[in-house]
C-alpha cells in the first residue's frame, strides 16, 4: 500500500487514519512546489493531479473521503466509524460539508485559477477567504462537534478529515479566539500518537 501525498495538504489525513488503524502504508510526497501533480509520471497515477491517492495491489484510488472510509473498513477493530446509523449519517455530514464546502471555501484563497480566468477574480476570491473560512468554523464548532469529538467520546474518520482542514484555519484569517470549541480540538488531535507521527514524517508543522 502506497499513499500519494502533500504536506500539509487534506492527503495527510489519510496518513492519520492509516496510523490510527495500524495499517502499514509507503509514503510517497508528492511535489506541489514543482509542481509534480500536473507531470504526466503522476497523472498517469491519478489523472485528476490532485492527492490523496492510495496504492493498494493494482488499483489506484483517490478522494479523501473514500479512502478514510476504506481505511475504517479494512480495520473494523479500530471502531473509526460508528454501527449505530445515525451516528454514522452524522458523521459522513460532516464529511461531505468538509469536502463540499469548507475546502472550497480554502482553496479560493490559492486555487482561484479552478473558477475564474482574471487576475481580479482571483483576488475577490482570496479577500472573501477569512469571512466564508469563518462562517464554515463556527458552524463546525455550533452543530458538527459532539464533545471531544465528532462523535463524542469516540474518535472516528471525519476527525483527522476535520484536524487537518482546522490546521488552515489561522492561515486563512480565522480568530481562533473565538472558536474554543475548535481549539480545543485541534490542541485534542495534536496529542493523539497518530498526528504526533504524521508530524515526525514531515507531514504536518509542529
Amino acid at each position: 500500500m502506497r499513499l500519494y501525498y502533500a504536506p500539509k495538504t487534506i492527503s495527510v489525513a489519510v496518513a492519520i487514519a492509516l496510523y490510527e488503524a495500524e495499517i502499514a502504508f509507503e509514503m510517497y510526497p508528492v511535489n506541489f512546489r514543482n509542481s509534480e501533480q500536473t507531470k504526466p509520471e503522476y497523472l498517469a497515477i491519478n489523472p485528476k493531479g490532485r492527492v490523496p491517492t492510495l496504492e493498494v495491489d493494482d488499483e489506484r484510488l483517490s478522494e479523501t473521503g473514500a479512502l478514510l472510509e476504506y481505511v475504517a473498513a479494512l480495520k473494523p477493530e479500530a471502531k473509526l466509524t460508528p454501527t449505530n446509523p445515525v451516528e454514522a449519517a452524522h458523521m459522513r455530514s460532516v464529511m461531505f460539508y468538509l469536502a463540499s464546502t469548507m475546502h472550497v471555501n480554502h482553496a479560493h484563497k490559492m486555487r482561484g485559477s479552478r473558477w475564474a480566468d482574471l487576475a481580479d477574480s482571483h483576488a475577490d476570491m482570496t479577500a472573501k477567504v477569512p469571512e466564508t473560512m469563518t462562517q464554515s468554523a463556527h458552524y463546525i464548532q455550533e452543530n458538527c462537534l459532539r464533545g471531544d469529538y465528532v462523535l463524542g467520546s469516540q474518535l472516528s474518520i471525519a476527525d483527522p478529515y476535520l484536524f487537518v482542514i482546522c490546521t488552515w484555519l489561522e492561515g486563512d484569517g480565522v480568530d481562533l479566539s473565538q472558536l474554543p470549541i475548535i481549539a480545543g480540538f485541534i490542541d485534542r488531535m495534536r496529542n493523539r500518537p497518530s498526528v504526533q507521527k504524521a508530524i515526525e514524517n514531515g507531514m504536518l508543522s509542529a
